[in-house]
């Protein structure tokens, strides 16, 4: 849309410059206008997606689907906040009460106009777009997917009933409970509490309710300005999502007096989560923090409604509540229970058990990513983490360069509990006491760094694989030489398979009976190492990867606890191959690894092989790894134009450029990817796919999606001159009855 319009809600004109690749460049005279137009713009571009998105996540699926989601509805409203709006906005910064007020202003302003001919997407989805209020902004649903340890505590109490806690703090490392909490007995955790727990915001799915796919992480690093080609930092950044269409995030650049911010945001926030201002540049990796604890309740027998306290009975609090659900003419009443330790997510009604979920996020000011609105106008390092303070969900670890004084840092940022008397790993016994929340960690006690003598700050989410080589890669530049923009942009390509150089070896002692097998041991050994498209030997290499993996747990860890200890416990595999042990191995260490090696790697033959593909000619690695862009709406013939793709892909789970999940359409990866030069923000450069628009009708609908797959960037033009020179299209937004100029 070029031109001028004019729209109710504004106070003075607004320009809107799209540049050649969709992305707007917002020039308001007021903070109100230039969120109004925020507002207004993504509506322009995303309505459906935004509609679905708060539609899901207000727990209100059931309304447009029907009763298949009236389980995960009321589980997404669980979570929910429930406290003061006062205390909640005032949580996230100056003026954010205001900002989501003009912000919703817009979207409302281009709703307006689209209920007269509403996108075609409402119409295949059979319902209209509806009105927003500034309170839509502030659901826990998606920091509640990207945080906290509720699920891990489910699974360690699982296998710790399964196997005994001996037996699970070997094979969990790091990642092992120090003890049984007092009064706990772990058998009473069972699947279905976890199962009710992945129903929290569950993907709107029009013909069923899939398991959301987690997050495969993300990658971000920070080179100092004495290790950089430009003498001023470079900060990376590359969040792993669900690589799904639309996508998660949309590129936009907000200017007004007081701001001049521009990067990529969630279609329905305002602000930008990641990106630079004129003075800082900022990029996020997932963080582990542990933000939420599971108890078990002592249920009184003669009264469901209290539980056990101090060898007490105390009264729950319970809320009634209403869905309408589609095809009945009454909301369904479901019950809300709250004790002193949260909220009743499951009851075990045999045993006299509930159990209640705590989580941080549940706190005034945990909104995912709202408060990135403070970081927006941090104009130092210092201000970087003053904002950071306020920022509760998601739990993130936040990399930040300052062009001004050269500095770079990391700073996790998350409301995390302080725990006295047991280290939360594993549900806790409700009426013991002694696991109790005291008061949250601070920020300035969070972990946190600066200006690092090696002059780089790098994070891969304790992936091992990645961490390793993102590490090694950053370290292994001389001193003399530097670390320029494009190589930042191949380190976020880099498919090297880091477990390969180290697992690959060990291939070396072995020999294989069957000729076939042997004949592929011998060209692993001198295959590159490199998860490329077009190589047949990575195709080996990850299928055995995956196989060994699976071959080495199940010994050790029940059929029904496999595949969670597989991505739970990732790291594990290279260690446990290398150096084998007890944990792993009976008998002889080294004969045992080494026929496990050979056995999944005779596996692995056969199973390519029972694909189609014979040892002297399997397929590629591209010809079974592609990922699709799925659109909720694109699952019949009539409706497949939604999606985009499919794409080959490179890398795999364990690459710095990962791509892992249920391929091709639920696949994870970085959708968007960011390299900013705080020496010259107009050499900074992005991608972010499919593309800025969800009508396939439109310009920028998959316009990316090329670029995203050949591993190209486009420029982030940010001055006023860079922005002019890209300029495709100019909107300007004009209050109602003012005579265009």
């Amino acid at each position: 849309m070029a031109g001028t319009l004019e729209v109710d809600g504004l106070s003075a004109p607004v320009r809107i410059v799209r540049d050649t690749w969709g992305i707007p460049h917002i020039q308001a005279e007021s903070e109100g206008d230039l969120f109004f137009a925020q507002g207004f713009v993504q509506a322009q571009d995303r309505l459906f997606q935004m509609d679905l998105w708060r539609r899901s996540a207000q727990g209100r699926l059931s309304e447009i689907l029907g009763a298949n989601f009236i389980s995960r509805d009321a589980m997404t409203r669980r979570i929910q906040y429930r406290g003061s709006l006062d205390e909640e906005w005032a949580s996230y910064g100056p003026n954010t009460r205001a900002i989501a007020a003009a912000f919703v202003r817009g979207i409302n302003a281009w709703v307006a106009i689209a209920r007269l001919n509403p996108p075609a997407s409402f119409g295949l989805a059979g319902w209209a777009p509806e009105f927003w209020r500034p309170e839509d902004l502030l659901n826990r649903t998606d920091a509640f997917l990207a945080s906290g340890d509720a699920l891990a505590e489910v699974f360690r109490a699982r296998l710790v009933a399964a196997i005994g806690i001996g037996r699970a703090k070997a094979l969990l490392g790091s990642d092992a409970p120090s003890a049984i909490p007092p009064g706990l007995d772990p058998a009473a955790i069972t699947f279905q509490l976890g199962d009710s727990l992945r129903q929290v915001g569950a993907r709107p799915f029009f013909t069923a309710i899939r398991t959301p796919t987690p997050s495969a992480g993300s990658n971000a690093w920070a080179i100092s300005g004495r290790r950089s080609a430009t003498g001023a930092p470079i900060l990376a950044t590359d969040p792993h999502r669900l690589l799904a269409n639309p996508s998660l995030r949309y590129v936009v650049h907000l200017t007004a007096p007081g701001w001049n911010v521009i990067g990529a945001t969630a279609p329905w926030m305002p602000g930008v989560a990641l990106g630079h201002n004129d003075h800082v540049a900022w990029g996020m990796a997932a963080s582990d923090a542990d933000t939420a604890d599971l108890y078990v309740e002592r249920l009184n027998p003669e009264n469901r409604h209290q539980i056990e306290i101090g060898g007490r009975w105390q009264n729950t609090t319970v809320v009634q509540e209403s869905l309408l659900v589609k095809g009945r003419e009454q909301p369904l009443v479901f019950e809300q229970e709250y004790t002193p330790h949260g909220v009743v997510i499951g009851v075990d009604r045999e045993q006299h058990l509930a159990f209640t979920l705590r989580w941080s996020g549940m706190a005034p000011g945990a909104a995912g990513e709202l408060a990135s609105l403070a970081l927006n106008r941090a104009d130092s390092v210092d201000g970087v983490r003053a904002a950071l303070a306020r920022w509760k969900m998601p739990a993130v670890e936040v990399l930040y360069a300052a062009k001004s004084g050269g500095a770079i840092g990391s700073q996790a940022a998350a409301l995390v509990p302080v725990r006295r008397g047991w280290d939360g790993r594993l549900p806790a016994a409700g009426w013991v006491g002694g696991s109790e929340w005291d008061g949250w960690i601070a920020a300035d006690d969070l972990p946190h760094s600066s200006d690092p003598p090696a002059g780089y700050l790098a994070s891969a989410n304790r992936n091992r694989a990645r961490t390793e080589r993102l590490r090694s890669v950053l370290a292994s530049f001389p001193p003399r030489e530097v670390f320029s923009i494009e190589d930042s942009a191949r380190l976020q390509l880099d498919v090297l398979a880091w477990n390969a150089e180290r697992l690959l070896p060990l291939f070396a002692r072995l020999r294989a009976g069957r000729p076939e097998v042997e004949q592929v041991r011998q060209r692993l050994l001198m295959w590159n190492r490199l998860v490329t498209t077009d190589s047949i030997d990575a195709t080996v290499y990850v299928t055995w990867e995956r196989l060994v993996r699976r071959m080495l747990v199940m010994p050790k860890v029940p059929g029904e606890l496999v595949d969670e200890f597989i991505i739970r416990s990732n790291e594990a595999l290279v260690p446990a191959l290398t150096e084998p042990s007890p944990i792993w191995f009976d008998g002889d260490l080294v004969r045992a690894r080494d026929q496990l090696i050979l056995s999944a790697l005779t596996a692995a033959i056969d199973e390519l092989e029972a694909q189609g593909s014979p040892a002297d000619s399997r397929q590629t690695w591209g010809q079974l790894h592609r990922v699709i862009f799925a659109h909720p709406l694109g699952i019949t013939e009539a409706t497949r134009r939604f999606n985009v793709g499919p794409f080959e892909r490179a890398g795999y789970a364990e690459t710095l450029m990962s791509t892992s999940g249920r391929l091709p359409d639920t696949a994870v990866g970085a959708s968007f990817r960011a390299i900013f030069d705080t020496a010259n923000w107009d050499r900074s450069i992005a991608i972010n796919v499919p593309g800025q628009s969800e009508s396939p009708d439109g310009t920028h609908f998959a316009d990316l999606a090329e670029r995203w797959g050949t591993g190209e960037y486009l420029p982030l033009a940010f001055t006023d001159a860079a922005v002019n020179a890209n300029a495709k299209s100019t909107l300007t937004l004009v209050p109602a009855g003012q005579s265009p100029q």
